[in-house]
């Protein structure tokens, strides 16, 4: 938890994971979920006026990376345009903006992008996302882009809760081994995002340190998991080989086996209680 800074904190998307996790370290902010369409450009303007805030969290968005592939101008108007829109009402009230981005904005023909490499992503998530990395930058606002990855937390319904889950209930867990990126614990990415906004204008990456493959990461949860290649896996998108995002502007977080160790930790008290 963290002292607001003077006016209000504003997330957008707060019933998505992360605006939740926002949430417990501003618990002053106000909060605006999916009541509030984020392609009609009058009613984003009128509910950041309405608010007024000095700071402003973006943590809305499309994630469904296949789905986009299928509804591309959905995509595009939420994860593409809106972030202009956003971006732009911020200006306006003189609010600093926070715009949660994404790994898949690279191609993942590399071993690791720092913030500085341009984006060329595969998928028409990753475009959609690098339209508004781009819309926020030309918008004019006091902004932030934060790109991160591969989202576990506590009482979540991400990837880490689904193969504990499927472990339980298969024999074996098949599991990508060939695509690699860098896992991020909720808690702590929320807790550091005050430190970005500390910082100046700017494009960060904020992940737990260490790329590994999903097959890795599923290895170090269940014992059951088997390495599949992504081939075999019938997906109508296409996914970055290796987008790990390196960090040179920030201090690191933590190693993703430490993150872990926490959510294991936590998740087990959970069932305790």
């Amino acid at each position: 938890m963290v002292a607001a800074p003077e006016g209000t904190v504003l997330i957008l998307g707060a019933t998505g994971r992360l605006g939740r996790a926002l949430a417990r370290v501003y618990p002053g902010a106000a909060l605006i979920g999916h009541e509030l369409e984020l392609t009609d450009e009058a009613a984003v303007r009128a509910a950041i006026a309405g608010h007024a805030p000095r700071l402003v969290f973006n943590c809305a968005a499309f994630t469904d990376v296949d789905a986009c592939e299928d509804e591309p101008e959905r995509a595009m108007a939420v994860n593409g345009h809106a972030p202009g829109t956003v971006a732009a009402a911020c200006a306006d009230a003189g609010a600093t903006l926070v715009q949660i981005s994404t790994d898949y904005v690279f191609a993942g023909d590399r071993n690791g992008y720092t913030e500085a490499d341009p984006p060329d992503p595969v998928s028409t998530y990753g475009r959609s996302k690098a339209l508004g990395e781009a819309r926020v930058r030309s918008a004019g606002a006091d902004w932030r882009i934060v790109r991160t990855s591969r989202l576990f937390g506590p009482g979540e319904n991400d990837f880490a809760s689904q193969m504990r889950t499927r472990s339980l209930v298969k024999p074996v867990v098949p599991v990508i081994a060939d695509e690699w990126s860098r896992f991020t614990y909720l808690p702590e990415l929320a807790a550091r995002l005050p430190e970005v906004v500390a910082a100046p204008r700017g494009t960060y990456h904020l992940t737990n340190e260490g790329a590994v493959s999903w097959y890795g990461f599923a290895r170090a949860l269940i014992p059951n998991a088997a390495p599949v290649p992504a081939a075999q896996c019938r997906r109508r998108a296409l996914r970055p080989r290796c987008s790990a995002l390196l960090n040179t502007r920030l201090r690191p977080m933590r190693p993703w086996q430490e993150a872990l160790s926490d959510y294991l930790r936590s998740e087990d008290e959970q069932v305790i209680r």
